[in-house]
């Protein structure tokens, strides 16, 4: 089963509820590899995002009855483990441990091979990873979650309004270091 219809992702919820874990594992399987990237574009490491993605599987098992049909179960679900990931960046960073990762930011690939749309996609998302945490973290929640204002002030514990200007300060951060660039040139 690749992706489960809204009837068959119902039936497999309550097979869930009752905790069989056949239901279980399947559910897992329809969702596992969307939830380990969203929980590792904010933690930035496979282990940490694997560990919880882990725990928010753990999580929403526990809370299945929790569940209401208001929003699809991979938004619920996806709600769950950017908390748990969010939760995790604030520990680190209150521990002192965050630093920026220089391995994971991907170099420019030399412009030979800069026509394919994915290596400008990957170069884009690695720019947006240079940013500082906060501004990176923001832009994450914005465009590749697809988080709005509210949302975003929601999960970072911060008012609407910082929400927006954090979000505007930098969307015009990304867009400068894009521009400025020469390699943007050869890409774009």
């Amino acid at each position: 089963m690749n992706r489960a219809n809204s009837k068959e992702l119902a039936l497999l919820l309550d097979a869930c509820k009752n905790g069989v874990e056949k239901a279980q594992l399947q559910l897992y399987q329809l969702y596992y590899k969307a939830m380990f990237n969203t929980a590792f574009r904010i933690v930035k490491e496979d282990a940490l995002a694997e560990d919880i993605m882990q725990e928010s599987f753990l999580a929403a098992f526990e809370k299945l009855d929790q569940y209401k049909a208001e929003v699809s179960f991979g938004a619920w679900l996806k709600k769950i483990v950017i908390n748990k990931s969010i939760a995790e960046y604030r520990k680190k960073v209150k521990e002192n441990w965050l630093s920026i990762d220089e391995s994971r930011v991907q170099e420019p690939i030399n412009d030979q091979s800069r026509e394919d749309h994915t290596d400008k996609t990957k170069w884009i998302y690695a720019k947006i990873k240079s940013l500082n945490e906060r501004y990176a973290m923001t832009l994450t929640l914005n465009l590749i979650e697809g988080y709005d204002y509210k949302e975003i002030a929601e999960i970072l514990e911060i008012t609407e309004g910082n929400s927006r200007t954090l979000l505007s300060r930098a969307k015009d951060k990304l867009r400068t270091e894009i521009t400025n660039d020469p390699q943007w040139k050869k890409i774009s």
